[in-house]
């Protein structure tokens, strides 16, 4: 697989995007996760977005950008399988997360104002970086479907979401009806770490990253990676001050290992 041409200013754009990411990263490192149950007034400076709206229109641009890319490109550039298979892994992970995952949620607490504009930005420049990427610049060909590494990748992508949408789903039913507080979830992938929800969607990128064999792929999978593991590491903690009885084999993202 190679480049369809010389980048030069989408080229430009995936590294500036690259850069994005990395800043996000070392702000989350420095900073944490301030919002849902470690909320930090700093991080809304006293002003905060309902959770399930603030949940469909961040994520929403992932999933509207590709489409808007589509419809602008000419139809012989989407011709090959591959293309059209890794822009659906892409959607379908983003019709999950803006217009179905938003409306299960029960209560979701409000998210500052300051995590939810990041989450916008970051949403539109990915999804952009990634669509554009697939639709105009790389160049599989049909073959390519074959590849162990685009099917291996396709099957860990598939698995993860898989593993998502079942960790969300214990989540969302740890509270019976009527009753509030938190438990400790049990079940699944959380048997083994506490965030097996975004255990499941680190899987899913390193997949796309995998089968699209990509420099856009990969660094999104790492961006990922390195978020919701600060964000899961603040959880483990969490959990451990909370309840004494918490599992202390229980790893925070990764099975046996952290």
């Amino acid at each position: 697989m190679m480049r369809a041409e010389e980048l030069g200013p989408f080229e430009t754009f995936s590294l500036f995007v690259a850069s994005f990411e990395l800043m996000l990263c070392v702000l989350q490192w420095i900073l944490g996760s301030p919002y849902g149950r470690h909320s930090s007034p700093i991080a809304g400076l006293g002003v905060c977005v309902p959770g399930r709206l603030a949940w469909v229109v961040q994520e929403l641009p992932s999933l509207l950008m590709p489409l808007y890319v589509v419809t602008c490109t000419p139809a012989q550039r989407l011709s090959h399988w591959p293309n059209r298979i890794l822009l659906a892994i892409f959607v379908t992970h983003y019709l999950q997360r803006s217009l179905i995952f938003p409306f299960l949620i029960r209560g979701g607490k409000p998210v500052p104002i300051c995590i939810f504009l990041t989450a916008l930005v970051f949403c539109t420049l990915n999804g952009y970086l990634q669509s554009q990427y697939l639709s105009n610049y790389a160049v599989y060909s049909d073959s390519w479907i074959k590849d162990p590494r685009f099917i291996t990748g396709c099957a860990i992508w598939l698995i993860g979401m898989l593993i998502n949408i079942y960790s969300d789903n214990i989540l969302r039913n740890l509270r019976k009806p009527g009753e509030t507080g938190y438990k400790i979830p049990r079940g699944g992938l959380f048997e083994y770490v506490t965030a097996a929800n975004f255990s499941g969607e680190v899987i899913e990128w390193y997949g796309y990253a995998l089968a699209s064999w990509s420099f856009e792929g990969i660094a999104f999978a790492l961006f990922t990676t390195t978020v919701l593991s600060i964000r899961a590491k603040q959880h483990h903690r969490w959990y451990l001050e909370k309840f004494e009885d918490y599992p202390k084999l229980r790893k925070i993202i990764i099975p046996f290992l952290y």
